[in-house]
C-alpha cells in the first residue's frame, strides 16, 4: 500500500479490471506478524486500488487449490516459468531496496 511496508494476503480470487478493491484475508506482514490495525487474522479486508501501488501474485501460490492466492509486494513478472537466466534477473539488490525504504 501506499506509504506502508508491504503487506501479504490471501485473496478469495483474483482480481478483475473492472474491480473497485481488492479483497482479501489473513493479512499480515512480510515476517509473519499481524499488522496493528488488524484485529483478527481471519477479517475480511477491502483496500480501494487507490491506496494499492502494485501486487504480486506469485505462480506457485495459484496451484494451491483452496482457491485463494498469496500476494506479496514486489516486482515479478513472466508466465510463472524461471529459468537459470530469469532467476539471476530476480536476485535482490539490498542497496536497491535500501534506497526504496528510505524514500
Amino acid at each position: 500500500m501506499n506509504n506502508e511496508q508491504p503487506l501479504v494476503a490471501d485473496l478469495f480470487d483474483m482480481p478483475a479490471t473492472s474491480d473497485l478493491t481488492l479483497r482479501c484475508t489473513n493479512l499480515r506482514t512480510l515476517n509473519g506478524k499481524r499488522p496493528v490495525f488488524a484485529d483478527d487474522q481471519d477479517s475480511i479486508f477491502f483496500f480501494p486500488w487507490i491506496l494499492i501501488r502494485f501486487v504480486e501474485i506469485l505462480p506457485a501460490s495459484q496451484d494451491g487449490g483452496d482457491g485463494k492466492a498469496l500476494v506479496r509486494a514486489g516486482a515479478h513478472g513472466g508466465n510463472g516459468t524461471t529459468s537459470a537466466e530469469d532467476e539471476s534477473e530476480l536476485e535482490i539488490d539490498e542497496d536497491f531496496l535500501k534506497r526504496i525504504r528510505d524514500i
